[in-house]
């Protein structure tokens, strides 16, 4: 319960704050969407169509009272409500984001633990190098890259677009590329957190213990020092989501992913704003859920945690 209510009280803070940068933005909606060219009479008819007549606070009460009876508004440039649209859209992104975060996981941890095992090694100079190159490596230029490479090169995956789930694994695989091009900075991240947290921990003094009861070097690390080590890991990675999701703007603009990312754009270009502070708003809602639920997997990562505040 508490938890709701601080959630209710950031979100709150976060859609005054969002409305108010939406406000400040230069320029003048219904002329934008209009064209500079248009009559003052029919601009100003859709300004009052917008509501943008209205004062700003009675503009922004009536923006959260439709939020809180499930109302999004409606979307001026498609013309249709946006939480349809939204949620049309975020078929695309969770997925899209959920594939990236899977093979960050599965390649980094892994990679990590065993960079880590033996420091100054081949492996771990490999890793090393590897981690750092995606670092450095924006995933759109990464986007980029598979597509000359993979799509156009070889032929492999679609080069961009979706068709769509009812096409089944065509779809599925329509998404490898951009989750690969969103996973390699994510993946890169973790790799450099696990492999300094195996490092950190084989210097203690139960890790030491279990040596010295003879257990082997492989049973030591996977069972003593992978589950120590993935508490910094699911930190970082509960950290990542807001870059996640900025990332996934640009990657899906590579690819022409009709996802929310795509949509939020199109719909500051247009100056379309209830779907804009809707999409913002929603994005600072994820956030905050990720947060909670890296919170939850710490606590039940770490004993010494649970029962705490």
């Amino acid at each position: 319960m508490r938890f709701l209510i601080r959630l209710a009280g950031v979100l709150l803070a976060a859609s005054v704050l969002i409305f108010l940068l939406v406000e400040a933005a230069p320029g003048d909606p219904a002329r934008i969407m209009l064209g500079m060219s248009a009559a003052d009479d029919t601009v100003a008819a859709l300004r009052a169509q917008m509501g943008l007549d209205r004062p700003m606070a009675v503009r922004y009460l009536a923006w959260i009272g439709g939020l809180l009876h499930g109302d999004l508004g409606q979307s001026l440039t498609y013309g249709v409500p946006v939480a349809g649209l939204m949620a049309e859209r975020l078929a695309v992104t969770l997925p899209l984001t959920a594939m990236a975060t899977a093979m960050a996981v599965a390649v980094a941890v892994p990679l990590g633990v065993l960079a880590g095992a033996r420091p100054g090694a081949v492996a771990d100079g490999l890793a090393t190098v590897l981690a750092q190159a995606g670092i450095a490596l924006p995933n759109f230029w990464i986007g980029l890259l598979l597509i000359l490479g993979l799509s156009l090169g070889l032929g492999w995956f679609p080069s961009g677009g979706f068709p769509g789930w009812q096409a089944g694994w065509r779809a599925a695989g329509a998404l490898v590329l951009p989750a690969v091009a969103l996973a390699v900075p994510q993946a890169a991240v973790l790799t450099r957190v696990t492999r300094a947290a195996v490092i950190d921990l084989a210097e203690e003094d139960f890790i030491r213990t279990a040596r010295a009861k003879g257990l082997g070097r492989g049973r030591v690390l996977w069972r003593h020092v992978l589950p120590n080590a993935l508490l910094p890991v699911v930190t970082m990675l509960g950290l990542q989501i807001p870059f996640l999701i900025s990332g996934a703007v640009l990657v899906e603009a590579v690819f022409t992913l009709p996802g929310i990312g795509t949509l939020a754009y199109q719909a500051l270009a247009q100056r379309d704003l209830i779907v804009v502070q809707n999409v913002v708003l929603m994005f600072a809602a994820i956030v905050l859920v990720a947060q909670a639920v890296t919170d939850a997997l710490y606590a039940r990562l770490d004993p010494r945690l649970r029962g705490r505040e």
